[in-house]
């Protein structure tokens, strides 16, 4: 038991290394002039909505006896939806900053907090791919051993998926601010775009 729950904390390091992780929390909180505060929260909150999504169709995949290759086969379509999807906001979100390119100052409104939560729902229909089968190998030691394996895997996820969108926009803020300022909507939806793409075509 215990070796497994040190795999889920090593696993649920290494997954969540991906750039689609925290390249888009960072890049928005930068365009958009997030505190640290409210990119912590939000990055906190995406985290846990990521790996609970995957929970709940494990557990559900568990109960009904449902096969790992079937609920394997479901996650990678939801990856690949998930990949389509960052895609297309980062492009639309670009090609807003774009349309908004003449003012020089940009102030949160209706439409930037609706790309906020669309980023999140996105993050948290994207799977969690290693969690499953990390529950599935739990299931001998029965729903102590699966709820601990969740447990190191979203732990370790999710203070990943926040400390590297706090790192990624601290390193953000280091870049020349006045000459740059006015495309970070632009900039902001061409990295999220862009990681869609990496992680589509590498598979991570």
């Amino acid at each position: 038991m215990e070796t497994l729950v040190l795999s889920a904390l090593g696993i649920g390091l290494i997954h969540s290394l991906a750039p689609d992780h925290w390249a888009p929390f960072a890049s928005l909180a930068k365009a958009q002039g997030w505190s640290k505060k409210k990119l912590l929260f939000i990055s906190f909150l995406a985290g846990l909505g990521h790996v609970g999504s995957s929970f709940i169709l494990g557990a559900i995949g568990i109960v009904l006896g449902m096969g790992l290759a079937r609920l394997e086969g479901i996650e990678s379509f939801r990856g690949n939806i998930a990949g389509f999807l960052l895609i297309g906001f980062g492009v639309a979100y670009a090609l807003w900053g774009l349309k908004h390119i003449r003012d020089q100052h940009f102030h949160l409104t209706k439409e930037q907090m609706i790309t906020l939560w669309t980023l999140m729902a996105i993050f948290v229909f994207g799977p969690c791919e290693p969690l499953i089968p990390l529950m599935f190998l739990a299931v001998q030691h029965g729903w102590t051993g699966i709820w601990l394996t969740t447990i190191a895997f979203s732990v370790t996820t999710v203070f990943m998926v926040v400390a590297q969108s706090m790192l990624a926009f601290m390193g953000f803020n280091l870049l020349p601010q006045h000459s740059l300022e006015k495309w970070s909507h632009v900039m902001a939806g061409g990295v999220i775009a862009l990681t869609g793409l990496a992680v589509m075509l590498l598979g991570i």
